[in-house]
C-alpha cells in the first residue's frame, strides 16, 4: 500500500507540497496533455527503483520514468562524476575536443554494433532521429523516408512525421517526405498471417512492394524501432530484420535503427540489435546511455556514411552537442553498467523472473491477450475478449472510453505500482538494475491490479 504509515518514514519527506503543487499548476506547461484536466504528482525524491511524494508514499518504479533510468534513480557513481564534473568543467561548446566527450564516443562506439564507430551527440532522442534522417538524405541524396505504423520516433519535427501513432496528427502536414509502412505484429496481423514465418514474409513482401510503388531511387532511408517500444513491445519475427537489411542493401536504401528505447541494457543486451544479428547504417540513442541524469542522445555513425562528410561539412549542429556534464553521466554509467553486471541483471530478470512471471499472471485473467518481451522489456496487451482479441479501450481511447485502462492504472498506483500504460496496454520495464525480489514485488501488484481490467472484459466475474 501507499499508506504513509506502512512506508519507511527515511521517505516521509518535509516541504510545502501544496506550494510545489501550486507553482507547477501556475507556471508549468506539460507535454502531451490538456493543462486544465491534470494534476501531477508531486515527487520529493526517488531512489533505485523507488519515488516517492511529500507525503512519504513510495512507488515502485514499473515505468523506468519514460523507459529511460535504466541503471535506477540517484545512481551514486553517475551522481558523482556529475559533481566533480561540475567542479572542473561545466560547459564547452561543441568544436572543442574534451576528455568526457571522446571518453564517452570511445565507450560508446565499443558498445555499437559493426562500424558504428563515430558518434555525433544530441540532447536527445527526437534530436537523434531529425540527424540521422538529415545524415541519409545527403548521403544518398534521396529525399523520402519510411518509417513504420505502430512507432515512436519523437515530438520534434522530422521525428514526429516518422512517428505512426495519433500524438502525430497534429502536427502532419502530409509533406514531410515520409512514405509509411506496416511493420510485423502477428498478434494483430495485417497480413492474415498465423505463424511468425508467414508474418515475416508477408511484411517483409508488403515492405519491398511499398518501396517499388514509392521509386526506390526516391528513398533514402527506411528507419525502424529495433524493437518497437511504445507501441507495444513488439518484437520483430526470426529473420524479419535481416531481410529489411537486404532489400535496403539491394535498393541503396540506408537503415536506421531507432534504439533511443531498447537501448543500453533494456532487452538484456547493450543494444536490441545484437538480439539480431543485424548492423544498421545509423543507430539513434539516448534514454539508458546515462538514465536521463543530463539530457543526451546521439548518432552511431557507420564508416560509409562518416566518410561522405570527410571534406564536406555536415549541415546541422547543437550548441550542447556532446555536454560535458552529460558526457560525464554517460561514461559514469556505462563503466557502472560495465562493472556491476547490470545489462547481465536485466537478462536474467527477464528470463527468470518478468518472463515467467507475466505469463503465470496471463494464465489467470481474462484481460490479458498476449505478452511478449525480453530483458526488462515487456508489454500485456489488454483485451475484453480474448477469442476476438477486441483491444480493452478503443484506439486512442479518451474519456469514459478510457476507463477500463485508467481503472487498472489507479489499482496500481494504489498499490505502490507506478505502472506504464498506452492504449490498450500495460508495459513492464523497470530499472534495468531492478533485483529478484523488487521484479516480484512489482509482479504480485500487477497481478492484484489486473482484477480492474478483468471487470470489463466478457468474461467478468469468471474465475480462472
Amino acid at each position: 500500500m501507499t499508506s504513509q504509515d506502512s512506508t519507511p518514514a527515511a521517505f516521509a519527506v518535509p516541504g510545502d507540497k501544496g506550494a510545489v503543487k501550486a507553482a507547477d499548476r501556475a507556471h508549468v506547461f506539460h507535454s502531451w496533455s490538456a493543462q486544465g484536466r491534470i494534476d501531477p504528482l508531486a515527487v520529493a525524491g526517488a531512489e533505485g527503483a523507488y519515488f516517492w511524494d511529500y507525503d512519504g508514499n513510495r512507488y515502485l518504479d514499473f515505468s523506468s520514468q519514460l523507459v529511460n533510468t535504466n541503471i535506477g534513480h540517484q545512481h551514486p557513481k553517475v551522481v558523482a562524476a556529475i559533481q566533480e564534473q561540475a567542479g572542473r568543467l561545466c560547459t564547452l561548446a561543441p568544436g572543442f575536443a574534451v576528455d568526457v566527450r571522446s571518453e564517452a564516443a570511445r565507450l560508446i562506439a565499443a558498445r555499437t554494433p559493426g562500424d558504428l564507430d563515430r558518434i555525433f551527440f544530441t540532447n536527445g532522442g527526437a534530436e537523434a532521429i531529425e540527424n540521422a534522417v538529415r545524415m541519409a538524405r545527403v548521403h544518398t541524396g534521396r529525399p523520402k523516408v519510411m518509417a513504420a505504423y505502430r512507432s515512436y520516433h519523437g515530438a520534434t519535427a522530422a521525428a514526429i512525421n516518422l512517428t505512426g501513432e495519433p500524438r502525430r496528427w497534429a502536427s502532419d502536414t502530409g509533406t514531410a517526405g515520409v512514405v509509411r509502412f506496416f511493420g510485423p505484429h502477428l498478434y494483430r496481423s495485417h497480413f492474415h498471417a498465423t505463424t511468425e514465418a508467414e508474418e515475416c514474409a508477408r511484411a517483409l513482401e508488403h515492405l519491398e512492394q511499398t518501396i517499388l510503388f514509392e521509386g526506390p531511387h526516391t528513398l533514402a532511408a527506411v528507419v525502424l524501432e529495433t524493437i518497437v517500444g511504445t507501441a507495444g513491445v513488439l518484437m520483430p519475427p526470426e529473420g524479419y530484420l535481416a531481410g529489411v537489411r537486404e532489400i535496403c542493401d539491394r535498393h541503396g536504401i540506408l537503415l536506421v535503427l531507432d534504439e533511443v528505447m531498447a537501448g543500453f541494457g533494456r532487452t538484456g543486451t547493450w543494444f536490441a540489435a545484437d538480439l539480431y544479428d543485424v548492423v544498421p547504417d545509423l543507430l539513434t540513442f539516448a534514454k539508458g546511455v546515462n538514465s536521463g541524469y543530463v539530457p543526451l542522445g546521439g548518432v552511431a555513425i557507420s564508416q560509409a556514411v562518416a566518410a561522405t562528410f570527410d571534406d564536406r561539412p555536415y549541415p546541422g549542429g547543437l550548441t550542447y552537442s556532446g555536454h560535458p556534464l552529460a558526457c560525464a553521466s554517460a561514461v559514469a554509467t556505462l563503466n557502472a553498467m560495465a562493472e556491476e553486471g547490470i545489462v547481465e541483471n536485466a537478462a536474467r530478470i527477464g528470463e527468470d523472473v518478468l518472463g515467467p512471471g507475466l505469463r503465470e499472471i496471463a494464465a489467470r485473467h481474462p484481460s490479458v491477450g498476449e505478452v511478449r518481451g525480453t530483458g526488462v522489456f515487456w508489454a500485456l496487451d489488454l483485451v475484453r475478449d480474448r477469442e476476438t482479441r477486441e483491444p480493452l479501450v478503443p484506439y486512442n481511447a479518451s474519456g469514459d472510453a478510457a476507463k477500463p485502462m485508467n481503472d487498472f492504472a489507479a489499482a496500481c498506483k494504489t498499490r505502490g505500482l507506478w505502472p506504464f500504460v498506452n492504449m490498450n496496454r500495460t508495459h513492464v520495464v523497470p530499472p534495468c538494475t531492478v533485483t529478484e525480489s523488487e521484479a516480484k514485488e512489482g509482479l504480485a501488484v500487477l497481478d492484484e491490479a489486473l482484477s480492474a481490467a478483468d471487470a470489463h472484459t466478457t468474461d467478468a466475474g469468471r474465475v480462472r
